[in-house]
């Protein structure tokens, strides 16, 4: 079991934090229509629990889903059993050849996956590139510099059973941001503690705009998934493979 996005987390996250997969869902299936793409494989890399996975299944696509937390992978195994889903490491699962590849939610900038240097982000594009098929496109977001406004913040939410305090702490000089994370969630008559520290490597949209430029994508960058804008600090990309 990996140390991040246990058993807790990955539940509290499932029911409490689903509104980014599923309010960006209808514009990202609109980037797909628009170029084309409304069947074939969707590799949905940082899968989570499922949730976008299951509205990719809706739409008649096959999914594979990666996500390295066990815990989520189990709820999306139950949610969308009529897809694949790997337990690894997004950055060296292999790709197979696929209409498009999707990391929404800012998976990419997460830390606690080893597998996550600086060099192992320019690999990943290339592998995608090379795995797509003519006309295919991989679609993404990322956290940029800035995401905190002041030096730290500290907020909570809570639901039936459950409650998460999360504290925010930027280091602007390492373009590291640090969530600590602590929840409470209820189990028979008691409730249960645990902690998570995660910590996110923070970029610039024009380096990416680089880095894929020079992949061999087309790159359009947006600050909305359709109708949803989408959080301050993120930015996604939509890099498309020549036909």
């Amino acid at each position: 079991m990996t140390e991040w996005y246990k058993e807790d987390l990955a539940f509290i996250h499932d029911v409490g934090f689903s509104d980014y997969a599923l309010k960006s869902a209808a514009g990202i299936l609109e980037i797909l229509h628009q170029r084309h793409i409304r069947s074939g494989l969707v590799v949905d890399l940082g899968c989570g629990t499922g949730l976008w996975t299951q509205e990719l299944a809706k739409a008649d696509y096959q999914v594979l889903g990666v996500d390295i937390s066990e815990a989520a992978i189990a709820i999306a195994r139950t949610r969308v059993p009529n897809a694949e889903f790997r337990v690894e490491s997004l950055f060296k699962t292999g790709i197979p050849p696929c209409n498009a590849v999707t990391a929404i939610s800012e998976c990419l900038n997460y830390l606690f996956d080893p597998d996550n240097q600086r060099e192992t982000l320019n690999q990943l594009f290339h592998r995608i590139y090379h795995a797509l098929i003519p006309g295919g496109v991989l679609v993404f977001d990322i956290i940029e510099l800035g995401d905190v406004p002041v030096e730290m913040t500290k907020g909570f939410k809570e639901g039936k059973d459950w409650i998460v305090l999360v504290e925010k702490e930027e280091d602007h000089d390492l373009a590291i941001l640090t969530r600590k994370i602590i929840t409470f969630r209820k189990i028979g008559e008691y409730y249960r503690r645990d902690d998570e520290v995660h910590r996110q490597r923070l970029y610039k949209e024009e380096d990416i705009v680089t880095e894929l430029s020079q992949v061999g994508f087309q790159v359009q960058t947006m600050r909305s998934y359709g109708q949803y804008t989408l959080p301050q600090g993120r930015v996604a990309f939509v890099a498309g493979k020549p036909g």
